[in-house]
């Protein structure tokens, strides 16, 4: 029994050493972002090797930088900030890379930036809040040529206790290269609507938020490469990639989601909304089937009249019969976004033929700093 204990205690004290020698050597240790009292932010960035680094921030107009000290140290502070979430990272010596100091990350399939989270003195709408909350809940349903896609759901307070009551659907649909997760971990469309839910600006809804890069996903699940994007909106690529994942959404996404939540399945209760690329899938979406929404909501995006002449044409011809199923078609873009002009001459389009519309001019560009505002506006909006 002793040479038995004396084996173990050998066999610990080499597995312990062998452990410790594996450790990455450590160095200074940088913190996450720092926010000062007079709002402005302090990041650090640690490389004794790196020659140049830099910080691109979306509260920024350009990259700005950092200052290295004799331990390795890079620190910059910039500001004041205005409260609100910015995606950001590192440029060290032209490489683009996340803050490994910070857990909040922007999920995409071609970039992961790191998130800045300047509170306000009084919280933001979508700030974590003393209030009843919902749930957030990944789903994988049967799609297209026999994958799996997946899904994040926000179900509203009280949806797990009163089981008998059915709730209206918004589908929401995240921009070009975003995932499912985009409009919750970036977007926070569940704190959003959970803050207006309790104010009483907004009635309880299920929230669907799916990948609308449908190529993507039987690429990745069937061993293929991953399609580039489209060139161009409104190509014909770009085309026919909507109309997959329209397709997707009608035969397999509402499908799945009206057999395993309580929904009230009509187009009274049902919206459909999306960023840029979602933004245009709303309306092909929207456009192709009438029947099935009632609510529409474009963020920063839009369809060409020519588009609309050639295939969604009985919309404008019978404007009476559009402005009767639509109970809400929504536009908003900021100002400075690079689909600004194209957004505002479909608006003048729908303007001329009398199909009524809503929407909201903002100043800022194509961010998701405008992305939450739409949200946050438009979703009062909906199932009135």
């Amino acid at each position: 029994m002793k040479q038995f204990a004396k084996l173990i205690f050998l066999f610990l004290a080499l597995a312990i050493s062998v452990g410790v020698k594996c450790q990455p050597p450590r160095g200074p240790m940088a913190f996450p972002y720092r926010i000062n009292a007079d709002k402005t932010v302090t990041f650090q960035y640690y490389s004794p090797t790196a020659t140049d680094v830099k910080l691109s921030a979306q509260c920024e107009k350009a990259p700005v930088s950092l200052t290295k000290n004799a331990s390795g140290m890079w620190s910059v502070t910039i500001g004041p900030v205005k409260p609100d979430i910015y995606p950001y990272n590192f440029i060290v010596d032209g490489i683009s890379v996340m803050d490994p100091a910070n857990e909040y990350y922007f999920p995409n399939e071609r970039f992961k930036g790191s998130l800045l989270d300047v509170p306000g003195d009084t919280p933001l709408i979508h700030a974590m809040q003393n209030v009843p909350h919902g749930t957030v809940t990944y789903e994988y349903y049967p799609s297209a040529e026999g994958t799996t896609g997946s899904l994040v759901v926000y179900t509203p307070p009280g949806y797990e206790k009163n089981t008998t009551k059915k709730y209206p659907v918004f589908y929401l649909i995240s921009g070009t290269t975003d995932t499912e997760e985009t409009f919750f971990k970036v977007g926070r469309a569940n704190l959003i609507l959970d803050n207006l839910i309790a104010q009483g600006k907004a009635n309880p809804m299920i929230l669907v938020m799916p990948n609308g890069n449908v190529a993507a996903q039987i690429a990745d699940q069937k061993g293929g490469l991953k399609p580039g994007d489209p060139m161009g909106r409104e190509s014909a690529e770009a085309v026919v990639r909507s109309k997959q994942f329209e397709d997707d959404l009608m035969k397999n996404i509402i499908p799945y989601v009206e057999k395993n939540y309580r929904v009230v399945a009509n187009s009274q209760n049902r919206a459909i909304g999306g960023f840029s690329r979602g933004g245009g899938q709303t309306l092909r979406a929207a456009f192709g089937n009438m029947d099935k929404f009632s609510y529409v909501c474009a963020y920063s995006s839009y369809l060409t009249p020519q588009e609309i002449e050639s295939s969604y044409k009985y919309l404008v011809d019978n404007p009476e019969r559009t402005n009767k199923m639509y109970k809400l078609l929504w536009v908003s873009v900021g100002n400075e976004d690079f689909l600004y002009k194209q957004t505002v001459e479909y608006m003048d389009y729908l303007k001329l033929k009398k199909v009524n519309f809503k929407n909201l001019i903002t100043t800022g560009g194509h961010t998701w700093m405008n992305v939450k505002n739409y949200l946050a506006v438009t979703a009062p909006l909906l199932f009135k």
